[in-house]
Order: structure tokens, then C-alpha cells, then sequence
């Protein structure tokens, strides 16, 4: 449906992950929604990237000044966002802002007294909170279908080489020039397994919120941050999350939430938003009645749809009352609280070399942790972390309060 007249959309930060984002506005733009008036990156593009018509700029606050856009879509390094975001809310437009939206509560509440008092909105950029498929679960998670939650978990297994840790100078860090940047496997690689738990568990339980973790985190090379990791969380009300990711892993599988219930069990694959329930009383309603708790097994649902999340906030600046944000600034608190407790924890534990080996050459290197693609797969399904289950490169968990 075509906007009665199409809003004018700037991005900061149009390389990257910002060419997805071009992406998106492109088809909201020939679909009649949108019109990208500017774009701002530190590496000048041409037109022939951004399409004729549009401004460029390195500035980003030059940008504003001279666009006055209606939207901004902010898709720069993480320690970069919050002077970009109050910057483009003082100059009066709405923002679609990538996750992590910042990393600690206390610029967390100043972004969202700002969004306030400009009277404007802010989403933040976790995509799969737009699947239909997570919308299904919550729903049968909520009617009592599952019976009574008892645990969610993620599992992921992914592979990132030495290109990977070159791509950026903030790539692995904690810090940088004082700012937090935590490029981890739980705050960026992993950021959307840990918001869909979050999400699942308040779906089981309204209201609840995060009072205490279990942390462990590792490296198998010389970054600042954990690129494998297991993260318990307890909550107020309702059941424990579990979050157990590598990004040294054997085989790469993108993700699994899983969710155990005293009914029935749930897989929700991420990205491709394949979902499996299943069920005591009707075992084979769905996709043959495999039993769902156990990551990494093929998942035979379709692959549902996603609502974009820029679509999905021309809709709420359309009706605000009538379409509510998928991911707006406030869902994201508890998130923003766990990064700070991460932010803060000890420092990752290196892997020893016996329990570690390389794969492949150049660039294309890589670090494998002997078992950990089926200590994923255990830790989920039990919700037990590395320690728990004895593995020899484990060490004590970091144990923390939540504020």
C-alpha cells in the first residue's frame, strides 16, 4: 500500500550491515512508501550505489541539518549509536536504530527520555522479533499449549574466521577509545537469540524480569571478548533462560530457541523462521510430531514470513494507536541490562591449546573447540551449562546480580 505521501528516510552507515538496510528502503521506495533522501558513511559513495538523487555525506550531522529526513535508519558501530540517535531525535525525525541500541542501562534510560520528550519513536534493529512464526509460538506458549514452560534455550553453532576479526577495527573488542563496543558472541553475532529468549520467557511469564545470571565465556584467540559462551538467566517469575553459542565451531548451524514445556516442546529456527510444536495430546499436528528439543535436527515446517521492521514502523507512524512498534526501545531494556552485566563480568577464558585446533589457512582460519558443537546441543536440552557438564575446557562460571 502506497503512503499518501512517502516518507523521506536517511541511513547512517551505508556499508556493512547498512547494505541491508539499502536494501529494504529500496523496495519500500518502489513499493511507493519511502523516498531515501541521504546517506552518511565515513567512506564517500558514489551514485551509482546509492541511487540518483540522493545526498551523501561523511557527517552524519551535516546530514540532518541539511535532509531534515523523516526516518533515520542508524546502522553504524555499536559504540557510535547514542550521539547519532539523540542527534537525529533533536532534529525531529523517528529512527529504526541497530541493536545493540547502546550498552548500559544508564544511556539506555537517557535515549529513552529523549525519544520522550522529542516525541518521537525508536525501534531497534532486532528483525526477528517481525516473524510470524515467533508471533505463533508466543501465542501457543501463552494458551497453555506447552503446559507450563520450564526452560528456553538457544543453541547456535557458527564459524567466523580470521577475515572476521580483521573486518573492522572494533571488531573483538571491548573498547574502544574508552566507549564500549562488546563485540562478543552474546551481544552482536548472538544479539537475536538473546532478545527472542527474553521475549519467550515474558510470553510465559508477563511481567517477569532478569535478577540473576550464570556466565561463561571463552576465547580461542587473542580478542577481547568471548566468541564462545554460555549464559543462564533467572527471572523474577517463570522460567530460566539459557543461551549456549560458539563461534568456533565444527559445523555451522545458524540457531535454535528452543522451548521446554510440561505439555509439549517448541523449536523456532533462526533466521529461516522454520517452527516446530509439539505436543502430548496431538504429536503429529505439526511437521510429523518430531519430538522439538533437540537443536540442530532438521525442522521440516515451512519457513514463515517476517514483517520488515522499517515497513513495520511506517505502519505505527501511520496509526499509532492501531499497530504497535515489533521492537520498540522500552522491549529492549533487559537486553541493554544483560550487555552491561557482560560489559562488566571477567575477562573470557582463554581455551587451552589441547582443547582447541585450527582449520584452514589464511584468511580463511578458523578455531574449533573439540565438542563443543555437541555441548551446545546438551546444554540446551538440559539447560546446563559447560561447567555443569564437566567439559575439560571449562572453567567456574561468573555468578551476578542484576540491577
Amino acid at each position: 500500500m502506497s503512503e499518501p505521501t512517502p516518507a523521506t528516510v536517511a541511513l547512517v552507515g551505508a556499508t556493512g550491515y547498512g547494505v541491508q538496510h539499502r536494501r529494504a528502503i529500496d523496495a519500500l521506495r518502489d513499493a511507493g512508501r519511502v523516498r531515501l533522501v541521504a546517506v552518511c558513511d565515513t567512506r564517500p559513495l558514489s551514485e551509482e550505489e546509492v541511487g540518483p538523487g540522493v545526498a551523501v555525506h561523511t557527517d552524519h550531522r551535516a546530514m540532518l541539518a541539511a535532509a531534515r529526513p523523516d526516518v533515520v535508519v542508524v546502522s553504524t558501530p555499536p559504540h557510535t549509536h547514542l550521539p547519532i540517535a539523540l542527534d537525529a531525535l533533536a532534529a525531529g525525525a523517528d529512527l529504526l536504530l541497530e541493536k545493540p541500541p547502546v550498552s548500559s542501562l544508564a544511556d539506555h534510560d537517557r535515549l529513552a527520555h529523549a525519544v520522550h520528550d522529542a516525541g518521537r519513536v525508536c525501534q531497534v534493529g532486532f528483525q526477528a522479533q517481525g516473524s510470524h512464526a515467533l508471533a505463533t509460538l508466543r501465542e501457543a506458549i501463552g494458551s497453555g499449549r506447552l503446559g507450563q514452560v520450564t526452560g528456553v534455550a538457544a543453541a547456535g553453532t557458527w564459524i567466523r574466521d580470521d577475515a572476521y576479526y580483521a573486518r573492522s577495527p572494533w571488531a573483538g573488542r571491548r573498547l574502544v577509545e574508552g566507549r564500549p563496543v562488546v563485540d562478543g558472541a552474546l551481544v552482536n553475532p548472538f544479539a537475536h537469540t538473546l532478545m527472542l529468549g527474553l521475549d519467550l520467557v515474558r510470553a510465559a511469564a508477563p511481567g517477569a524480569v532478569p535478577v540473576r545470571l550464570t556466565l561463561e565465556r571463552y576465547r580461542t584467540r587473542e580478542i577481547e571478548v568471548e566468541d564462545t559462551a554460555c549464559l543462564r538467566v533467572e527471572f523474577t517469575a517463570g522460567p530460566p533462560l539459557l543461551v549456549a553459542v560458539t563461534l568456533s565451531a565444527g559445523r555451522f548451524r545458524e540457531g535454535d530457541m528452543l522451548v521446554h514445556g510440561t505439555a509439549g516442546s517448541a523449536v523456532l529456527e533462526y533466521p529461516t523462521d522454520r517452527l516446530l510444536l509439539t505436543t502430548i495430546d496431538d504429536p503429529d499436528r505439526v511437521a510429523g510430531g518430531r519430538p522439538a528439543a533437540v537443536p540442530g535436527a532438521a525442522v521440516q515446517a515451512p519457513r514463515a514470513e517476517r514483517t520488515g521492521l522499517l515497513a513495520n514502523l511506517l505502519d505505527h507512524r501511520r496509526d499509532p494507536s492501531g499497530v504497535a512498534l515489533l521492537a520498540p526501545l522500552d522491549a529492549t531494556r533487559d537486553f541493554t541490562a544483560l550487555v552491561e552485566a557482560i560489559l562488566a563480568a571477567p575477562a573470557p577464558t582463554p581455551v587451552p591449546a589441547q582443547h582447541r585446533r585450527a582449520s584452514g589457512s589464511g584468511g580463511s582460519r578458523a578455531w574449533v573447540i573439540d565438542g563443543v558443537d555437541a555441548a551446545i546441543a546438551t546444554a540446551a536440552t538440559t539447560m546446563t551449562t559447560y561447567a555443569e557438564l564437566g567439559l575439560p575446557w571449562a572453567a567456574a562460571p561468573h555468578e551476578g546480580t542484576l540491577a
